[in-house]
């Protein structure tokens, strides 16, 4: 089929697209390697936890009637008759008018529901266990108490599927006794740049030669959003050489990446490519977003292939902007597309930037930071070749389709990249 023309489609649309892709499949991962990671199934509670009725600070357990109305001017007094040793079940029962000392993590006795905080106390004796402790502040049940099962109930879901799996996360799996999960595998992703004027990194370039930016670059993203990159290297224009590393690419990973070859012109054939293999289709070629306009995505059996702009300026662009989402969907977050993934800054424009109605523009932008203020945020305009604007840049900002622009002293947000 000839591809003399490209028709546009916009950004949820493309999305919409993506979403279609399903998620791999699960593998089950020791603890320590699933931070970040994407759980499969629900994780079920396998006992309370806590465990026990525990302290949340250092001070006095108490029955909460005990402390009721107590305050500075107008004091309690019980008598303390143990201090519980934090690796112990207690082992007495506390009685109406007594407490007794306790630590953070601490299980409270029989006969206690609140702990009243050190700092409101005073020991009356220099023996405190045996002697009377002043309160001075008023107790509800199960103040500065953490509660049975307040965590997680035996049985019932204590993360559910589709969570990512951050710090807390884990810690709360470690204290259910998880030593490993099921987890979204890691989506492999295959690199390729094509062109023939691309040279290795380490060659010198001739006339009309440039090195290969977008491989490295590009893996480098893949890693962040926790993809596992294959870099297979600089592919000649030639249909031969491109089919031949798209098939290998295609069947050892889960998504390909081809930079270059993705406008019209006689000597790009990343469409023809994906076309030539076997169960495949173009899905889109063309999105809504400047720079990054002449995407391709295609398929290959059930797997994902995306044609970027060999600028890397607009390559790096689209890699923020749909395949890291993508990556993201792929290791089965249920938020992959959410604007809430992104993390933003709020700055003050410090110009004005011109946009053209229909697409989404992304600005780059360089953050100065000010006393007391958001940052002023200063638009890094150039050509999309250009390494500078992204290595001056601290983000980027969207244009929304709709606008025509933005203007001085606007408050944004800047997406921080």
């Amino acid at each position: 089929m000839q591809h003399g023309f490209f028709t546009i489609i916009s950004r949820s649309e493309f999305e919409d697209k993506l979403r279609g892709f399903t998620p791999l499949e699960a593998e089950t991962v020791d603890l320590a390697g699933c931070a970040e990671r994407v759980l499969a199934q629900d994780m079920i509670a396998p006992h309370d936890w806590p465990l026990l009725n525990r302290s949340c600070m250092d001070g006095f357990a108490v029955n909460a009637r005990d402390a009721f109305g107590s305050s500075e001017t107008n004091p309690g007094y019980l008598e303390c008759v143990a201090s519980l040793p934090i690796d112990k079940l207690p082992d007495i029962v506390l009685n109406p008018g007594e407490c007794a000392r306790i630590a953070t993590g601490g299980v409270l006795p029989e006969g206690a529901d609140s702990v009243v905080m050190v700092e409101h106390t005073q020991a009356m004796e220099q023996q405190v266990v045996g002697g009377t402790i002043e309160i001075r502040k008023s107790a509800a049940p199960f103040d500065n108490v953490m509660q049975r099962g307040e965590d997680a109930r035996e049985g019932a879901v204590a993360l559910n599927a589709g969570t990512l799996l951050r710090p807390q996360e884990i810690g709360l799996a470690a204290a259910l006794g998880f030593e490993s999960l099921a987890v979204r595998r890691r989506a492999r992703v295959g690199i390729l740049s094509t062109g023939d004027e691309l040279i290795e990194v380490g060659e010198i370039p001739r006339p009309g030669q440039v090195r290969d930016v977008n491989t490295h670059t590009v893996a480098a993203l893949v890693e962040q959003a926790d993809g596992l990159p294959t870099r297979y290297g600089i592919v000649k224009d030639d249909m031969v050489s491109l089919s031949h590393a798209l098939k290998r690419a295609i069947e050892e990973n889960d998504l390909v990446l081809l930079s270059g070859g993705s406008s019209i012109g006689v000597r790009d054939l990343t469409v023809q490519a994906i076309e030539a293999m076997d169960d495949s289709e173009i899905m889109a070629h063309g999105v809504a977003i400047s720079p990054g306009k002449p995407t391709i995505l295609g398929r290959v059996g059930q797997k994902p292939v995306l044609g970027l702009p060999g600028q890397v300026t607009s390559a790096l662009v689209v890699v923020h902007v749909l395949v890291l989402p993508l990556i993201r969907h792929l290791h089965g977050d249920p938020g992959a597309f959410s604007p809430n993934r992104r993390c933003l800054r709020k700055a003050e424009l410090a110009r004005n930037v011109a946009s053209k109605p229909g697409r989404e523009d992304y600005v780059r932008i360089r953050l100065e930071e000010r006393e007391g203020q958001p940052p002023l945020a200063h638009p890094v305009l150039g050509k999309s070749g250009l390494l500078r604007t992204i290595v001056q840049a601290h983000g980027l900002a969207a244009i929304p389709a709709e606008s025509e622009g933005l203007y001085a002293n606007d408050l944004i947000d800047v997406w921080i990249v």
